[in-house]
């Protein structure tokens, strides 16, 4: 097809705008960018879709969410709030995942990737726990992601919080899985893996030995690392090192794998991020509901550790992300000068489109140039003053917001065309999350009795 009449963002480095252009897609990828004028008499043949002058981007990329905790929207804590981040594990996360079969794993990750596309977010790294339903539950999201038309790259969390044979069935799902990919993929590249763990707290020594002799050459990890204190607490007394010390030594860390949060490291762990060029992922919002702490995303970035923007399960509205992070580290520190929307784009623009394109060869994500997966959202702003590449930035953080987004494409196919879902009855997936939500909360609220 041709997206004719459109001002595109190409998210390269330097980014341009281009205006009053169009995009040839052949398959999966960009043919060639050029302007409307030239393209439509090069591509005369094509099928024209006109963008009248909307700005079409790159969609949003989110590097580490959770689709099983779609059912907690809503829900109540029995008795009395909890007062820290491990009594949020005990009361609500652990008891929440263990009321999951595998009708709500598919629901849940449904309803997740609904909002993803009317969101104008395409690329999910999903980080999943289900222990009373461990085997097929990545097949059972993939499959989800196949109905959706999303990039997703997916993972198990290994935990030793449910015994060993659990940890144990942790292990086989994601081997299992990662080995599976090369065949469903094989008319596809949306779907990658990477090799779940929980968190340091919940791993032995004999778990995190299994999970290495376990995992498939060439894979990564994907595990939360010194989200709350109780993290370095643990680690320190369980193995007398800090908690990515202590992943290091389990070789845990690496170019292939990626750490969410890292709210409590300091300068040492921080330069092994960078020496072993871990992925580090930051979820403001998240970390700001839990009562974490704040990242020391300024370390990070003068360090030059690869950090990327997620949202560990909350909307995926990634420009919300964006927002929270903006503001969030200004008043942390009591500087105006703190994340400025430059930061905010390396991070989420840049960063993440270099993880997103690692995961997902062979094509680059996140840029519309030629030989790009043609990933892409149409979004309808019309600003009142001038937006240039330069305060591009600042344009998102104060303009933009995710209902101006009119069309979701992933890899060639549009899965929301004038905001309209394509292939999904929204309705219908919403009724059928509703209606296994009831059993859901009904085994979560039993298991305090």
């Amino acid at each position: 097809m041709l997206i004719t009449n459109a001002n595109i963002i190409t998210w390269e480095r330097p980014n341009r705008i281009l205006n009053d252009h169009a995009i040839c897609i052949q398959g999966e990828t960009i043919e060639e960018i050029g302007s409307s004028n030239y393209m439509r008499e090069k591509y005369p043949e094509e099928t024209i879709i006109d963008a009248s002058g909307q700005y079409v981007l790159p969609g949003n990329i989110c590097a580490h969410t959770h689709f099983y905790g779609a059912f907690s929207r809503g829900l109540a804590i029995p008795g009395e709030a909890p007062k820290d981040f491990y009594e949020i594990l005990n009361k609500l996360w652990w008891p929440l995942d263990k009321s999951l079969n595998d009708e709500d794993i598919y629901y849940s990750a449904l309803v997740c990737m609904v909002d993803a596309i009317k969101n104008g977010t395409t690329t999910l790294f999903d980080h999943h726990s289900s222990p009373n339903s461990v085997n097929g539950s990545l097949d059972i999201i993939a499959d989800a992601a196949e109905k959706t038309g999303l990039r997703c790259c997916l993972a198990y969390e290994v935990s030793d919080r449910n015994g060993k044979e659990n940890a144990l069935e942790g292990i086989r799902e994601n081997t299992r899985f990662i080995r599976s990919i090369k065949d469903r993929n094989a008319s596809s590249s949306r779907i990658s893996s990477s090799f779940g763990l929980h968190a340091s707290l919940t791993l032995s020594d004999e778990t995190l030995e299994m999970c290495l002799v376990n995992k498939p050459e060439g894979i990564g990890f994907h595990i939360h690392a010194a989200e709350g204190l109780i993290d370095q607490t643990d680690s320190m007394e369980r193995s007398g090192l800090r908690v990515i010390e202590r992943l290091d030594k389990y070789k845990i860390l690496g170019a292939e794998s990626i750490v969410a949060h890292a709210v409590h490291v300091n300068s040492r762990e921080i330069e092994l991020f960078r020496n072993t060029e871990t992925w580090v992922t930051h979820q403001p919002r998240s970390n700001m509901n839990n009562a974490v702490g704040v990242a020391p995303v300024k370390s990070f970035l003068d360090a030059n550790v690869k950090l990327c923007l997620g949202n560990d399960g909350f909307s995926n509205a990634m420009w919300e992300e964006w927002k929270a992070a903006y503001l969030l580290h200004k008043s942390a520190n009591s500087d105006p000068r703190a994340m400025s929307g430059t930061d905010i784009s390396n991070i989420a623009i840049y960063n993440n489109s270099e993880l997103a394109s690692h995961f997902f060869k062979p094509a680059p994500v996140g840029k519309l140039i030629a030989g790009a997966y043609a990933d892409l959202i149409i979004v309808n702003y019309h600003p009142p003053t001038i937006l240039t590449e330069g305060n591009l930035p600042w344009h998102i953080l104060f303009g933009f917001n995710e209902s101006m987004v009119t069309s979701t494409m992933v890899a060639g196919k549009f899965l929301m065309r004038d905001r309209e879902l394509i292939d999904l009855d929204e309705e219908s997936v919403y009724f059928e999350a509703k209606k296994l939500s009831k059993a859901v909360w009904k085994r979560y609220e039993e298991s305090f009795k």
